[in-house]
């Protein structure tokens, strides 16, 4: 990234799982630019930018939960990388599940990583930290300042 700091989405529907991820960015900078919706439904508007999200920031990488009220977070992945002007948007399962099911789904759609939750909260808080540290600190992510891209580039 060229110094700015991209807008992390947590889809997350567990209050204390969002408290650990708020804290174990805190201290770093996605932490800064953290915005949290609590279902799938709420995920796609927000990535769309509609209704209430009308005004929102393209997330430039999205942390996603599995199990979510109104739409799971199988069918929020499914949908982003079905959509030309949201598929580059780096997106991380963060789940409880372990299931070979739902990580095979996740890969045939195309998640950038598949990520357990460690039950001990210092592991995951040290989870969230290196991920925060690999697609925030060390990768280069896609431009979020474009609202749609053509398909074809």
């Amino acid at each position: 990234m060229t110094g700015e700091h991209p807008t992390v989405l947590l889809v997350e529907d567990d209050p204390g799982d969002v408290l650990l991820v708020r804290e174990a960015l805190a201290d770093h900078s996605a932490g800064k630019h953290l915005s949290v919706v609590n279902d799938g439904v709420a995920a796609m508007e927000y990535v769309r930018r509609e209704g209430d999200y009308a005004d929102s920031t393209r997330p430039g990488l999205v942390l996603l939960d599995l199990n979510l009220p109104r739409k799971s977070g199988s069918e929020v992945l499914a949908e982003m990388k079905g959509d030309p002007s949201l598929a580059t948007i780096p997106v991380v399962v963060l789940t409880t599940s372990d299931s070979d099911e739902d990580v095979l789904r996740s890969y045939r759609h195309h998640v950038n990583a598949y990520v357990t939750k460690p039950v001990d909260y210092t592991r995951f808080a040290a989870t969230v930290h290196e991920i925060g540290d690999f697609f925030i600190g060390l990768v280069t992510l896609p431009p979020t300042g474009l609202r749609r891209m053509r398909a074809d580039r």
